[in-house]
């Protein structure tokens, strides 16, 4: 018999006209000490089904059951670690563990209550940070925290809601290594819910993808048919796991193209002002230029220093690279390596201390229009329409095209990012995905010189940012505008980019290692699984990250890392 299951399982809000089906006809065994990963796009009903699992919610139709009996309500044999920590900010590190501990088990010596609360504190490496408050933590260490909580309730089923996915890259990966540590000491009962692909054939036993609402539905299971322990720069020979990682993704990027495939959306406008994908502004510009397109864009030994209290802290050092025009590059590398140091000075947003930048056989020292910036949380005017935000810059760099010409240019970059039928919308009314959305239309409308995107998708979940790099793709394919994506996403920055620049960590951060990458244009993200050459690209990035995670080549003037803070380490 299985440990939890969900028989013909359908939930709804709201009655008659206003009803909305959010899960339809769920049937799902888990057996005990199994990890199953529900994997699924926003907006598909992923945290709804785990809170029918943990009793918060009860379904309309059907039952849940756990040890062959119907789910009641919450209970403590089945611990939920939700995305949002929920921690009490007044409570030390512990004081958290223990108020879970204290409700769990009253009956308990208050020895036994503390060695248990230590027990899980010590897993997951916070005995460092026992007497530190949630606001003194960083975030990797606060979820960590509300992990470590979850375990020392002694569940039978562990319940993970998205734990991971609002943290940077690194802090997640070194998570997830905890969780695959935690999982094989204690063999718990795991349903992860994700909407990472990596991160579900890292850990599970099985996957099994939640296809988009209304009325979602499970699609087939996945076995992980993979040795463990399973290590990521290993897993990247496995022909196992190459061949997984491309039936998944192929399964949910066809279920989303199918998903936009079924909306009706409103004609494209009459783009009178674009010609050849360029509005007749730029493409005049561009002709009259007569720019050196080899190195359009130019940093000469860039670098960049900040005053401390302790002296001068060099963070970019010596960045000299050439960008033809046209070209696409990522730059790649840990947290705090400086990458987002190089955009803000190639925007003119931060000012160059020693070297200079060259655009267009012009000097960068402020912003300008002529370089648009995309940043991982748009500056959007919250009182303005998605239509208003973009046409701000419109106008500005359009001066002599007519109202309806200008209008025309908003509504067509609107159009190719998805947001057609909700152009009117405030953008304090706009969900995380579709405010970035608006932020790249606004980007691609004032038809830049350069295009500068600083993590763009970093806020997304990864399904979402699938699309969204493929409606950058789409349209960077037509303008062919010279862009500069910073990430820390390895897929993204091959996916995207001609050439992938890695820089090492900071401070003294520095240009470490150029790959070129030639794979045929234009690129989804199906045909780059199957290309005979992604892993191989894919292997020289994660190989140079990994030689740099612990701090490999460090200079002099970095410190020594038992010097670091705890929010440093983390």
């Amino acid at each position: 018999m299985a440990l939890l299951e969900l028989k013909n399982v359908s939930k709804w809000f709201g009655e008659d006209a206003e009803r909305v089906d959010v899960l339809s006809d769920i049937d799902l065994a888990v057996e005990e000490g199994e990890f199953v990963a529900i994997v699924g796009f926003s907006g598909s009903g992923k945290s709804t089904l785990i809170n029918l699992m943990a009793g918060l919610e009860f379904p309309d139709k059907g039952e849940v059951l756990f040890k062959g009996e119907a789910v009641e309500g919450p209970a403590p044999d089945r611990a939920v670690c939700f995305q949002s920590y929920s921690l009490m900010p007044w409570m030390t590190v512990k004081e958290n563990i223990r108020l879970a501990v204290d409700a769990v088990f009253p009956g308990e010596s208050k020895a036994a209550r503390n060695g248990r609360a230590q027990k899980y504190i010590d897993m997951v490496s916070l005995s460092h940070a026992v007497d530190r408050r949630p606001a003194e933590l960083s975030g990797g260490m606060r979820q960590r925290v509300a992990v470590a909580r979850s375990l020392a309730m002694d569940p039978k089923v562990l319940l993970l809601d998205e734990p991971l996915s609002a943290l940077d890259a690194l802090t997640r990966a070194n998570l997830q290594d905890e969780i695959t540590s935690i999982w094989e000491q204690d063999r718990k009962t795991v349903v992860l819910i994700t909407n990472d692909v990596d991160e579900a054939i890292l850990l599970a036993d099985r996957i099994i993808p939640l296809n988009p609402g209304p009325n979602a539905t499970f699609g087939p299971s996945f076995k992980v048919d993979l040795p463990r322990p399973r290590e990521r720069t290993a897993m990247n020979h496995d022909e196992g796991y190459k061949t997984l990682r491309r039936d998944v993704t192929a399964y949910l990027m066809d279920v989303g193209v199918a998903k936009k495939r079924a909306q009706v959306e409103p004609p494209l406008p009459d783009v009178t002002p674009i010609t050849l994908g360029k509005p007749k502004a730029y493409r005049q510009a561009s002709e009259t230029s007569g720019m050196n397109e080899e190195r359009y864009l130019e940093y000469s030994d860039v670098s960049k220093v900040y005053p401390t209290p302790k002296g001068p802290l060099t963070v970019v050092e010596g960045f000299d690279i050439k960008v033809k025009k046209g070209e696409f590059v990522s730059i790649i590398g840990h947290s705090g390596c400086g990458k987002s140091t190089v955009l803000t000075m190639t925007a003119g947003l931060n000012e160059v201390s020693r070297g200079g930048i060259i655009l267009d056989n012009k000097e960068v020292a402020t912003a300008g229009p002529e370089r648009a910036v995309v940043f991982q949380a748009p500056s959007l005017f919250p009182w303005l329409t998605a239509k208003q935000n973009v046409a701000v810059g419109v106008d500005r760099v359009y001066p002599d095209a007519t109202r309806a010409e200008r209008e025309q240019v908003v509504e067509y970059y609107l159009h190719k990012v998805g947001l057609g039928d909700a152009m009117d919308k405030l953008a304090a009314e706009l969900s995380n995905g579709m405010r970035q959305r608006v932020g790249i239309a606004r980007a691609f409308a004032l038809s830049p010189k350069l295009l500068l995107l600083d993590e763009p998708f970093g806020m997304l979940d990864s399904l979402t940012r699938w699309e969204l790099q493929e409606v950058l793709m789409e349209v960077w394919q037509r303008t062919q505008v010279t862009a500069a994506c910073v990430t820390h996403d390895v897929d993204e920055a091959i996916l995207l980019a001609d050439r992938v620049i890695m820089m090492t960590n900071g401070p003294n951060a520095r240009i470490g290692k150029v790959m070129e990458i030639d794979i045929p244009r234009p690129r989804t993200r199906k045909a780059l699984l199957e290309h005979p050459d992604y892993y191989l690209y894919r292997e020289q990035v994660l190989n140079f990250l990994e030689e740099y995670e612990k701090g490999a080549h460090k200079t002099p003037a970095e410190p020594d890392p038992d010097t670091k803070t705890e929010t440093e380490a983390a």
